[in-house]
């Protein structure tokens, strides 16, 4: 079953490795932005970014959050996890950094950024937020279980 998706991800480092996933083609009419349309946007200031990651992740049922070697240093990503999370969304976290770029190859594993969210419990997000850490087939790993990855988002968000 495809699901409605958001990717949340650091845009300059990792939009050569997401689009690689965007075209797996497993996710319903999840359009990527493009860098034209990404720079139009930034130009409108913090608060159209945050309105055009508000509308975005409403009309999703799960955000994966494709976490780079630069990811968890993204005040954009903490917004978009912080507001999944609040939402009632459901979350997962997949590590990129095995995904090759054409310009650079593969990078550094990150650091988790669910690891940085602490929780009004008093627990970090991270207890809570399921992170899949691909080998170094990355891509086809991705291919095959991404359709599961996010049902268990999904599925945590709703017992």
């Amino acid at each position: 079953m495809t699901r409605k998706i958001f990717y949340s991800f650091r845009f300059d480092d990792d939009v050569m490795r997401v689009q690689q996933i965007r075209n797996i083609g497993v996710i319903e009419d999840n359009k990527p932005v493009t860098p034209n349309k990404w720079e139009e946007i930034k130009k409108g200031g913090d608060t159209a970014i945050q309105n055009w990651i508000d509308n975005n992740i409403a009309r999703s049922e799960c955000v994966v959050a494709l976490i780079g070697e630069n990811t968890s240093q993204s005040r954009w990503v903490d917004y978009e996890i912080r507001k999944a999370w609040n939402d009632g969304k459901g979350l997962v976290g997949i590590y990129i950094h095995n995904l090759k770029d054409p310009r650079y190859g593969t990078s550094n594993k990150g650091t988790n950024p669910f690891e940085q969210i602490g929780l009004n419990n008093g627990k970090k997000l991270s207890e809570y937020v399921s992170v899949y850490n691909p080998d170094v087939d990355a891509y086809n790993y991705i291919a095959k279980y991404i359709d599961q990855i996010v049902e268990k988002g999904i599925e945590s968000r709703n017992k």
